[in-house]
């Protein structure tokens, strides 16, 4: 695509149009240059980092003054610059209207910070630069098919218990319920240039968020980092997500992606890595509710609607990632954790330290709000436990994983006992290396092989569950400390430019942003 700041053709007419608006007290309704027979282009520029177009092709100088204006199925096209956007105490860019397409024309020169620095130095490191309201950056509340494309957000931050979701489709966060159906993000960077080790303090915690939401929805070629929770994050969806994440790559976060009471979802072509934990998949008896995490389809729980594969997962091995609650188990590339109904197949999982993909049951003793009932799971004095069983792990390339060498460390592993059980065959080590497992032999018919779907696993419900405690850090190591690694700091990873969008103004209506 060719760029110009505004054709040449355009200027006279755009410059008269600027000059009515003016003269009428206010500015024209966005687009105004164009007959409105449908949807509209609503631009905004604010110059911080590139010149305007011009003082009269651009209406809006914030991208929240743009969103207000805009109606279901308009555009809000934004002109490269640093926008700190501070639309509410809770959120930057808050979008509740249906239909309303985000989108930036470069994804690394569009950045929506949530600090308090300059345009000259956007995404800070600073710790006097940081905002720390509790504020998350662009936010769809509880509005259908809403698109964010081709953009940076960083630095927004958590406080008093509220905030650090870049991007977030919320459809009713903690309310039990869906919310919102349909979404896309796509060319999408949400980091963070500050964190913090101390898991109380205020940093980032979600980059790319989606809750209570349904599908038909994707993310597709993004990056997430910094993250004190998770790079990516679906939840509260239980079997009807509906969401696809394609040619994601998520780093140096607590977890690469996490998915609470979720399912319906597939994980494809994508990378993992410099996690403390890659992906995780957890019921939990909490306000992401209802749970359990339910792999099933809809209707058809014999059969599996929720697909992790394709994906290149590799060194989540990292003490120093930023963390804060709950964490999974530190040197694990896929840990699905009272989940059921996954299918983990055709993955690359090399370097990981303690399991390349291990599944486990979970006693969640925290405190459940209303909203939630230990749905899905067996209500114990204090603890409500959540079985893994059903789950398939099949056809994965293994490599170098378990090499922190205790004595369950492995490239598969399976703690449940559960009926139907976790099911294992076709994984393999690369160049004719022998697959590690606990229980040994896992894919033998006698262990936990085939045929899927039937029986009681056979697991290892006793030392490995007692690893599983350590290296989450939820309690005592039955071997001493130093056999899972111990935080010594903090690591961030850099952030480095993404690829954009090659033609960011196709399929728009006509504007003076593009040609």
């Amino acid at each position: 695509m060719r760029q110009r700041l505004i054709p040449r053709r355009t200027r006279p007419l755009m410059a008269l149009l600027g000059t009515l608006a003016l003269a009428a007290g206010g500015l024209a309704p966005a687009a105004a240059a164009y007959e409105r027979g449908g949807p509209q282009v609503l631009l905004v520029c604010n110059g911080t980092t590139v010149a305007c177009p011009s003082s009269s092709a651009h209406q809006y100088g914030t991208i929240q003054a743009a969103v207000d204006a805009a109606r279901s199925g308009d555009w809000v096209l934004v002109w490269p610059g640093v926008y700190h956007e501070k639309a509410t105490g809770e959120a930057g860019v808050l979008i509740a209207t249906p239909g309303v397409h985000l989108r930036g024309l470069d994804r690394n020169r569009v950045v929506v910070d949530g600090s308090n620095g300059s345009a000259a130095q956007p995404c800070p490191a600073d710790p006097a630069l940081q905002d720390t309201t509790g504020r998350s950056g662009v936010v769809v509340a509880k509005a259908d098919d809403v698109s964010i494309e081709n953009l940076t957000v960083c630095n927004y931050l958590s406080g008093g218990g509220n905030g650090g979701n870049e991007i977030w489709w919320n459809g009713g966060d903690g309310s039990g319920q869906i919310g919102l159906h349909g979404y896309r993000g796509a060319y999408l960077t949400a980091t963070s240039g500050y964190g913090a080790a101390d898991p109380n303090a205020s940093m980032a915690q979600y980059g790319i968020f989606a809750s209570n939401a349904t599908g038909p929805a994707e993310i597709a070629h993004t990056y997430a980092s910094n993250m004190g929770d998770s790079d990516y994050y679906v939840g509260a969806c239980r079997d009807i997500c509906g969401v696809t994440l394609l040619d994601a790559h998520g780093q140096n976060s607590a977890i690469g992606f996490s998915g609470t009471n979720s399912g319906g979802y597939t994980i494809k072509d994508s990378e993992f890595d410099h996690n403390r934990t890659g992906i995780v998949a957890n019921s939990l008896n909490n306000d992401d509710a209802p749970p359990p995490q339910n792999g099933s389809c809809p209707g058809a729980p014999q059969r599996s609607c929720t697909f992790i594969e394709r994906n290149f997962i590799h060194d989540n091995n990292n003490p120093n990632a930023p963390l804060s609650g709950l964490a999974g188990a530190i040197g694990a590339g896929i840990e699905i954790s009272g989940g059921h109904g996954d299918t983990v197949r055709g993955n690359r999982i090399q370097q990981q330290g303690s399991w390349g993909v291990v599944l486990h049951d979970f006693p969640d003793s925290e405190t459940p709000p209303p909203v939630s009932s230990c749905q899905g799971g067996t209500q114990l004095p204090g603890v409500c436990v959540f079985t893994s069983y059903g789950n398939v792990v099949a056809a994965n390339e293994f490599s170098r994983n378990g090499f922190f060498g205790n004595p369950t460390n492995a490239d598969v592993a399976n703690e449940s006992t559960t009926a139907p059980h976790n099911c294992f065959y076709g994984n393999h080590g690369t160049g004719g290396t022998a697959l590690t497992s606990d229980p040994e032999s896992i894919q033998s018919g006698t262990v936990d092989g085939p045929p899927c779907g039937k029986g009681a696993g056979v697991g290892d419900d006793q030392l490995l569950f007692a690893e599983l405690v350590c290296a989450a850090g939820f309690g005592p190591c039955p071997i001493p400390d130093a056999a899972y690694p111990q935080r010594t700091g903090l690591d961030l990873a850099p952030l480095k430019a993404q690829v954009s969008m090659e033609r960011p103004c196709t399929g728009l209506p006509r504007n003076a942003f593009c040609e």
